[in-house]
């Protein structure tokens, strides 16, 4: 059975802005209606479709994707390309996660500082003190 845009988009419960960026990225090769040259996809792309979607959701990004896909398609296992993936994104979260705790830490400090202190007024030596009250962060 062949589907358009619109019913692979309902069918895999993505947009049809998603399904045309993931065309144009290589992603999904479409065959061409010769009648109207609309995009035709079939089974397999729902079930790509459905592939990417977990993937995201496990935060592989679409370059991750379409590693994995390559390796399928050349008929060698993506398992392995998978695990190092994956290990590369956890070790890049927990490093995003610490920057975000100290970020999260800087903030809450400053506010505690900025309770004590007064609106400034604009005058010309400063654009607003309680900014720049707070120290950099080495």
């Amino acid at each position: 059975m062949m589907m358009t845009v619109s019913e692979l988009s309902k069918s895999a419960q993505v947009t049809s802005d998603a399904i045309r960026h993931y065309v144009r990225i290589g992603l999904l090769n479409p065959r061409r209606d010769p009648h109207n040259d609309y995009k035709l996809f079939n089974g397999s792309d729902i079930k790509k479709v459905k592939f990417i979607r977990q993937a995201k959701g496990l935060g592989f990004s679409l370059n991750d994707i379409q590693e994995i896909f390559r390796h399928e398609s050349q008929g060698q296992s993506p398992c392995p390309a998978v695990r190092d993936i994956i290990c590369q994104r956890i070790d890049d979260n927990r490093i995003r996660l610490a920057e975000l705790n100290a970020l999260q830490h800087r903030m809450e400090e400053a506010l505690e500082k900025w309770k004590a202190m007064p609106d400034g007024e604009p005058d010309g030596d400063e654009i607003c003190h309680l900014i720049e009250t707070v120290i950099e962060p080495l």
